[in-house]
C-alpha cells in the first residue's frame, strides 16, 4: 500500500473536529518546525483526498512521519499505531 492509500486510510477514522484540528496544525509554523506548512486558503476546502494530496505535494517522503506527529497532536495515538503497523 502506498503512502497515498496508507494515510487516507487513517483521516478516514477522525471524527469532523479532529480533522479540523488536524488540517489546523497543517498550517501552524511554529508545530511543524522547519517543515513546510500548508497555507489555509489550500486546507478550507479541501476534502480528505485533497488533503492527502497536499501533504504528499507538500511532505513527499515525510508525508506518513508528519501525518503520525499530527496525530499524536490531537491525540490519535491510536492512529499513529494503525499507521505504523500498515509500514510492515
Amino acid at each position: 500500500m502506498g503512502r497515498r492509500e496508507r494515510i487516507l486510510k487513517m483521516l478516514v477514522h477522525l471524527k469532523e473536529s479532529e480533522l479540523k484540528e488536524f488540517k489546523w496544525s497543517l498550517e501552524d509554523r511554529s508545530f511543524m518546525s522547519g517543515l513546510p506548512y500548508i497555507p489555509r486558503c489550500n486546507l478550507e476546502k479541501a476534502d480528505m483526498f485533497n488533503l492527502v494530496d497536499l501533504m504528499i505535494q507538500t511532505y513527499r517522503q515525510q508525508s506518513v512521519e508528519v501525518t503520525k506527529k499530527l496525530f499524536k497532536k490531537i491525540n490519535r495515538n491510536d492512529l499513529v499505531l494503525m499507521l505504523s503497523d500498515t509500514s510492515s
